[in-house]
Parts: C-alpha cells; sequence; structure tokens
C-alpha cells in the first residue's frame, strides 16, 4: 500500500508509549490479588519477570532497539548469523531421519518406507545400540545412493563405520564425485564418551581420502548432542563445538590440510529443544564464531557457514505421556528451521520406549512437511532476524561461549579438558535438576498435568549401554524413578494411595485440591477424596481405601476453624502422615497438627520420595 506514492506510516495514529508506561503496566498486572504492604513498583515488577537459564544467562521481559538500527547482515556473508544462503523454497533443508534397528532386515524396510515418505537422507547408527558395521550394505540395499545421502555414526568404532560406508558405495558401483554424505568421524566426542584419551590423528586419513575421492563426502562431523545428553547448557554445546572444530582445523593444518579444506570437511550436529527462542539464538551464535574462526585462519568468505545438522533433543523426551513428545519435537523443529539448520532430524514421539513403530516415525517426517509446506516456514530465510529478543540473545550467547573456547585454548584445548568439561556439566545437571524438581522449569504430562492412568507403549526394547564418560542425564527420568515405585507396587496389588480431605465448599478447596492431585499424580499415586469435616465420613474413607497419607484441602478459614480437629480424626482412623494443601502456619496455633505441607515452589521429587518411603514401596 502506498499514500501519494509514499509509504504508509501505520504506528503514524498511535501515541508513542516508553519504557515507564510498559513498566506501570506489568505493575499493575502483578499486583492484583497482592496485599497493599506487598504492591511492587513499575522497576520491581520488570526486576521480577528477569529470568536466568542455567548457563546464567539474563533473560529480560522486554526487549527494545537502543541507538540506531544495527547491520543485521546478509545471508552468506559474514558474519553468517543469518545463514550460510538463501533458503531453497523446494527443498529448504534436508529430511534426515535416524536408523538404529539392530536387525538389517528391519532398518531396510524402515529406511524404504521413510524414503518413500519424504525423508531425503538417511543416518544410520553403528555398534553400540545400533546396526554391525557388517550389516550396513544390506540395510542401505533399497537406496538409491546416487539420490539420498546416507550419513553414519559409530560408537565406539567410528572408523569401522566408515569404512563401511565406503565400502557400499564401492560395490554399488556409486562414481566417487556422486557420493553424498558423511563419515561421521569424531575422535574427541567418542573419547569423552568412553572416558578415554583422544586419538586425534584418526581425522586425518579420512579428510584426504574425501577431499581425494569423494568431493561431495564430508569425513568429519562435530557432534555435541553426547554433551546436551549428558546434561550441557546452550552455552557449553557452541563453546564445544567451536573449540572442537578448533582442534580438528589444528590437527589437520599440522599434516598439510589447510584450513579452508578442513573447514569444508566439517559438519556440526548439535541439539534442538522446544526452547524455541534459545534454540534459534543458539544456532545463529554458532555461525557466527566459527565464521570467526574462519576469518581468523584466512578461510576464504564463502567457505566460513557453518554447516548444521540439528536433531530434535533426546534429553527432553519423556517415557511418560510420550504423546506429549509431539509437541517438544514440533516446538524443537520450528526453532531449527527458523535458526537456519542444513539438516534436521527429528526424533519419533516413542524413542524412550525402544525401536519405534510405523506411526512414530511417520509423525516424524511428516513434522518436517508441515512446518516447511503447509506452514511455508521453508519459504523465509532467517524469520527471527531482526527481533532485538533474538538478536540480543544471539550476542549474549555467542559472547558467553567464545569467552570459555578462550579458556580451553589457553589451557591447551578442548582435547585436554575432559575432567572440566565434565565438572561444567554436572554444575548445570544440579542446576537444571533443582529447577525440574521445584518445577520452576515444567515438564507437561510428567511433572506438571501428569496422567497415571496413560498405558505404557509396547516396543522393541533398544540394546544400547549407557556411555562412561557422559552418560545419559534425561529431564524426565527422576520422575519416571518414582512412577517406577508406584507401578511396581500397584503390581504387587497395593498401589500407593493418598486420601485429599477436602474441607468447606468447593469454592474453598477446589483450587488446592486439583494442585494437590497434580502432584501426587507425578508420583503415579492412586487419589481418593472425600468432602466435608464430618469424622465418621473421614474415618469411612480412610477405612474404604486404606490410605495411610491423608492431604487436608482448603483455605486459611476453614483451617483455623477445622483443620487440627480433621487431622486428630485422621490420626485416630490410622493415618500415618497427615499433611495440608498450602502453609502449615494457615492453622494457626494448631501447625503441629500436620507432618508437613504441598505447595507451590516445593521439591516435589524430594516430597514424594518421602511419602512412597513412608509407605514402605522398595526403591
Amino acid at each position: 500500500m502506498a499514500r501519494n506514492g509514499g509509504p504508509v506510516d501505520l504506528a503514524r495514529d498511535f501515541p508513542v508509549l516508553g519504557h515507564t508506561h510498559w513498566q506501570e503496566l506489568a505493575a499493575k498486572a502483578l499486583n492484583r490479588g497482592r496485599p497493599d504492604d506487598r504492591k511492587l513498583d513499575g522497576a520491581a515488577a520488570e526486576e521480577m519477570l528477569r529470568s536466568v537459564t542455567v548457563d546464567d544467562l539474563v533473560i529480560a521481559p522486554l526487549y527494545e532497539l537502543e541507538g540506531e538500527v544495527p547491520d543485521l547482515g546478509r545471508p552468506g556473508f559474514m558474519p553468517f548469523t543469518r545463514g550460510i544462503g538463501l533458503r531453497d523454497p523446494h527443498n529448504p533443508w534436508d529430511v534426515r531421519q535416524r536408523h538404529d534397528n539392530p536387525d538389517p532386515a528391519a532398518a531396510r524396510d524402515e529406511i524404504r518406507s521413510d524414503l518413500e515418505g519424504g525423508v531425503t537422507s538417511v543416518w544410520l547408527q553403528v555398534g553400540n545400540g545400533g546396526l554391525a558395521a557388517d550389516d550396513v550394505a544390506s540395510a542401505l540395499e533399497d537406496v538409491h545412493l546416487d539420490l539420498a545421502g546416507v550419513v553414519v555414526s559409530g560408537d565406539p568404532d567410528q572408523g569401522a563405520a566408515a569404512d563401511a560406508l565406503l565400502e557400499v558405495w564401492r560395490l554399488r558401483g556409486i562414481a566417487p564425485e556422486a557420493a553424498r554424505g558423511n563419515l561421521g568421524i569424531d575422535p574427541l566426542a567418542a573419547a569423552m564418551r568412553a572416558g578415554v584419551p583422544p586419538d586425534m590423528d584418526a581425522v586425518v586419513d579420512p579428510v584426504r581420502r574425501c577431499l581425494n575421492d569423494h568431493p561431495g563426502v564430508r569425513a568429519l562431523t562435530v557432534d555435541v548432542t553426547s554433551y546436551h545428553d549428558a546434561g550441557a547448557g546452550d552455552v557449553d554445546e557452541v563453546s564445544l563445538a567451536v573449540a572442537t572444530g578448533i582442534e580438528y582445523v589444528r590437527t589437520l593444518d599440522n599434516h598439510g590440510v589447510g584450513a579452508a579444506d578442513a573447514f569444508a570437511q566439517i559438519e556440526f550436529r548439535i541439539a534442538v529443544t522446544a526452547d524455541q527462542f534459545t534454540t534459534i539464538a543458539k544456532l545463529r551464535a554458532l555461525r557466527r564464531l566459527w565464521a570467526r574462526v574462519g576469518e581468523a585462519c584466512d578461510v576464504p568468505e564463502a567457505g566460513r557457514g557453518a554447516v548444521i545438522h540439528a536433531v530434535t533433543s533426546a534429553r527432553m523426551l519423556s517415557r511418560d505421556d510420550p504423546w506429549v513428545n509431539i509437541l517438544r519435537t514440533t516446538v524443537a523443529t520450528f526453532a531449527a528451521a527458523c535458526g537456519g539448520a542444513q539438516a534436521i532430524t527429528v526424533l519419533p514421539f516413542d524413542a524412550e520406549w525402544g525401536q519405534s513403530d510405523d506411526l512414530a516415525r511417520r509423525l516424524a517426517r511428516n513434522t518436517h512437511i508441515l512446518l516447511a509446506e503447509e506452514s511455508s516456514l521453508g519459504r523465509v530465510t532467517d524469520p527471527a532476524g531482526g527481533s532485538w529478543y533474538v538478536e540480543s540473545l544471539t550476542g549474549e550467547i555467542a559472547a558467553a561461549a567464545w569467552a570459555w573456547v578462550q579458556r580451553l585454548e589457553a589451557d591447551g584445548g578442548v582435547g585436554a579438558a575432559g575432567e572440566r568439561v565434565r565438572a561444567r556439566i554436572a554444575d548445570r545437571v544440579r542446576e537444571r535438576d533443582r529447577r525440574l524438581a521445584t518445577r520452576d522449569q515444567s515438564l507437561t504430562g510428567v511433572s506438571m498435568f501428569p496422567n497415571p492412568a496413560e498405558p505404557p507403549l509396547t516396543r522393541v526394547p533398544r540394546r544400547r549401554t549407557d556411555p562412561p564418560g557422559l552418560p545419559i542425564h534425561r529431564d524426565a527420568a527422576m520422575f519416571e524413578a518414582l512412577r517406577d515405585r508406584a507401578r511396581a507396587a500397584a503390581d504387587r496389588g497395593a498401589p500407593p494411595t493418598a486420601l485429599l480431605v477436602c474441607l468447606g465448599e468447593r469454592r474453598d478447596f477446589g483450587a488446592r485440591e486439583d494442585f494437590t492431585a497434580n502432584v501426587l499424580g507425578v508420583a503415579g499415586f492412586t487419589v481418593a477424596r472425600v468432602e466435608g469435616a464430618d469424622p465418621t465420613a473421614i474415618a469411612d474413607a480412610v477405612r474404604g481405601c486404606g490410605a495411610r497419607i491423608a492431604i487436608l484441602c482448603s483455605n486459611a478459614r476453614n483451617y483455623a476453624a477445622m483443620g487440627a480437629n480433621a487431622a486428630a480424626v485422621l490420626r485416630e482412623a490410622g493415618v500415618g502422615t497427615v499433611l495440608i494443601a498450602g502453609r502449615r502456619q494457615e492453622l494457626g496455633d494448631d501447625e503441629t497438627a500436620v507432618d508437613g505441607s504441598i505447595h507451590a515452589g516445593m521439591d516435589v521429587v524430594e516430597a514424594l520420595t518421602g511419602m512412597l518411603d513412608d509407605l514402605g514401596v522398595p526403591r
């Protein structure tokens, strides 16, 4: 649209409102229901809305342009923040499905089905939990190798996986220049997983072989998903990716391979999560830093862009209520696409149960299609670019990651920093576990809104061993352990049960009843209820469900009036542990009538573990 030949100023009839006005509106919203002596002013309201990630990144509630509009750059040019080039709307990213079925016949059928359904390249897990190297040829039997690229990951023997793929290309008569894929050589990640020193020279021969014979194949994968699965933060992943890439460039340079050729042989594999803005910023920051390394190494500008393979996080997947994983991986895939990944792998929603079925793999590959085509995400390059939130977060991640890269380099490189890396990851795990346990960081379907009645899935289990150097630390594992204890007790005919004693009218206890039932559902408790303070009804309810744990649910007025008497009736009926939904102080002078409380901000894992222990449920 235009007016008198010029652009339309859509904001010209709206008043200009400043930061102070926004603070006042934020304070007004936060002050609803707060007592007068706890009212917040604008600055305090803004501070309350500020958050800090496990990487110590400060997330502000509002981002505004300060000063002149910065030069955001362009895709395909320094600093490569906005991508390594314009996106092809007809083929916006490589749809790369992971296959780890150890049965070569089953793997062959699954690969064929995926390629027919829209997958454009194959990722084979070879070794631990996947195919044997000798079965790679059989699994790829139906693949048109001149059309579909193949990527391999070998654990623990990366060389065997690479040799198997090279041999398949040779036996199938694929012209060397027609082969597409990646040999998956990453000795630093392999050594870190195994807890042994790295063999850095392992990168040299595969790189030379690809440079000389297979121009369409990359030899090296800088895979930081193992660090992510062990609990690393976003800054850690970017730091370790860049530091590992530097180590490989240095090693290759020492063996006569120039930096430009080394850059051309590296692909980065990084985890993407349902934290969409941080994920977008993480990928953009990685490209920015890698381009800076290329600039310092005199790599021609066109060769400095980081090629990124994004994989939806295995750490964020839950075993219980696995259908929520579809939402998690969809958001993660959206973020990976916005962040400019060249290849994306969506892990199936049932991955934590074992080998995925046809439905799970179909949903995984269709996630790409829906986002790229029906949502038109594939038509846009760097759609988040220019958002002051994303631009600021990109800069903060890049600055924090670069600072750690410099420290690693000063101390001899990432290859010599195994224990420091593990210690740093352990710090992240402790902080994240605290947030998860208190539900400051929630997991829908697991720690929030759980469904204990959700039937388990039936899948062929994976035969994968946990890497000793970087053990996997899934976010949901602590809650699943509680659910496992409850399931085992139920199988023995003694499901853990708690009685909710709801005092007063529903308007008095409804909110706390729902909250408490939600908390108990995290551990798979069977929940019984009784309404009112009638001693006979309470005693009958205790006998009817056999509960040895009871929780009072109501408001402060009813607690003061009826709480102590209800607690006494419960104890007379044989209840061993009486708790209160809220704070014990709401009982007034009778707060010793209960043994503890269920409240927002509590350590849910610790509380539920204690309840199961009180009931004698084996660990």
